[in-house]
């Protein structure tokens, strides 16, 4: 298997976890808590293998989120997409941070993400979000260097196992 198959492999189950992860039952309590996973994934694949950067891939996903999550069509994907210009458009200067400003850049990217859902409800006219809805980019910056730390180690391996 070539580099770029075991890559687009690897994007395809990180994605698809993502997915599922974004789908698992939590309590009522920590559901402001939840990591955004596709944004991570994305965040991850457009800064290291420099897949993910395409505003349509963005909105796809973004679309596909919303279905599944059952949330209004677009709100997912507008978010995304701006998510994907932003990492475009500084991912020259991100990759090269180090690690605990990376982590300061992924949780403004989670908080941009934040807001332009907040923007989104408000037009459509539901109420403000509770609190610990703002608890989410925090949690996943906490888990940032370890979801890149593994992801990392696995095409790490996958290309040592095809040398």
């Amino acid at each position: 298997m070539s580099a770029r198959n075991s890559d687009q492999t690897l994007l395809l189950i990180t994605l698809g976890l993502a997915l599922v992860l974004t789908l698992m039952p939590l309590p009522e309590a920590a559901q402001g808590a939840r990591p955004h996973w596709v944004a991570l994934a994305i965040i991850y694949w457009n800064l290291e293998a420099g897949r993910l950067r395409y505003l349509g891939q963005g909105f796809i996903l973004g679309l596909l989120l919303d279905l599944i999550t059952g949330s209004l069509l677009g709100q997912h994907a507008l978010a995304l997409v701006i998510l994907c210009y932003l990492l475009e458009r500084f991912r020259a200067r991100i990759r090269f941070f180090p690690p605990w400003q990376q982590a300061a850049v992924v949780l403004a990217l989670l908080v941009n993400d934040r807001i332009v859902h907040l923007w989104v409800v408000g037009l459509a006219g539901e109420g403000w979000p509770h609190w610990s809805w703002w608890l989410g980019p925090l949690v996943s910056v906490a888990l940032w260097p370890w979801l890149f730390l593994l992801t990392d180690a696995v095409r790490r391996r996958q290309r040592l196992r095809r040398s």
